[in-house]
């Protein structure tokens, strides 16, 4: 008992950057004092900063930081109870790119979850998870369609490009070119949550809509029955033009996972061909 308090403990501790579910998110001053404690050569050059931040958002508001019991393994999926009505399911791609130990069902994973109630991170309980990065900076470029990749201009005014998860795209298409912004880096080099750097840098946005990611092509409404549930990150659908296969994007595969052999569904498909969206049509009255 006394070595998994102490587990649970120090795995809580590792993600003190993203606050915790019975705490308030830290402010920006403490973080840059945090940040001076790391080592020199574990900070990108962006995250110099100064600390008259006086009036800035918290970092990353709304995070929390939830244990979960692992109650079973796919091929492609980690299904995990945290204590809500229905079950969590994470991408098992995610933990082999991060070579975690193999996860199996009774193991417990330390999982962040922002103010959206999205998945942002997780880790195994015993596995230290000290890597993860703060960036200061701001979106240099318009990002490309399926908002997949983002190129974040320090305050060095060096560019660096980053892989963007899926869940947070969107999100980082509300922030316009040039503001400035606090970007979240995972050990895989994959922005994994952002937000507006002050309450000044998210009023400007909104008084300049025009400068957002623009979406490129609208997403495309596909209506049918479920042909073959979710297997392997992809659904088919029967439509009236015969049996089309779709990917599903990571954020959507825990609502498509629910998805019977028959239900009647109209996904939402991006400009790649990859669900983004659903929807359940409403029951006809008899």
């Amino acid at each position: 008992m006394e070595e998994r308090t102490a587990s649970i403990i120090l795995a809580t501790l590792s993600l003190v950057l993203l606050g915790s579910a019975s705490a308030p998110a830290r402010n920006i001053g403490d973080l840059h004092e945090a940040m001076e404690a790391q080592p020199a050569q574990s900070l990108l050059p962006a995250q110099v900063a100064t600390k008259d931040h006086q009036n800035e958002h918290q970092l990353l508001q709304g995070n929390r930081t939830v244990l979960g019991k692992v109650e079973a393994v796919t091929s492609d999926q980690i299904k995990v109870d945290i204590g809500e009505v229905q079950p969590r399911f994470l991408p098992l791609k995610q933990a082999q790119q991060k070579n975690f130990p193999a996860i199996k069902p009774g193991d417990d994973l330390v999982i962040v979850v922002n103010e959206q109630n999205l998945i942002v991170d997780y880790h195994p309980l015993e596995y230290p998870s000290g890597h993860h990065k703060v960036l200061r900076g701001a979106i240099a470029s318009n990002m490309p369609i399926g908002h997949d990749r983002v190129v974040i201009k320090g305050a060095d005014g060096k560019e660096q490009s980053f892989n963007v998860r899926s869940q947070v795209r969107s999100k980082l298409a509300s922030i316009p070119v040039g503001t400035p912004a606090i970007f979240l880096i995972d050990e895989t080099n994959h922005v994994a949550d952002a937000t507006f750097a002050s309450v000044s840098a998210a009023k400007e946005a909104h008084r300049n809509p025009e400068d957002k990611s623009p979406i490129k092509g609208a997403n495309r409404q596909v209506d049918g029955t479920v042909g073959e549930p979710l297997r392997a990150d992809r659904i088919t659908l029967k439509t009236g033009d015969g049996e089309r296969s779709f990917e599903v994007r990571d954020v959507m595969i825990e609502r498509t996972s629910k998805l019977r052999s028959g239900d009647s569904v109209i996904l939402m498909v991006d400009n790649e061909n990859k669900v983004v969206d659903m929807a359940m049509p409403p029951q006809e009255s008899r």
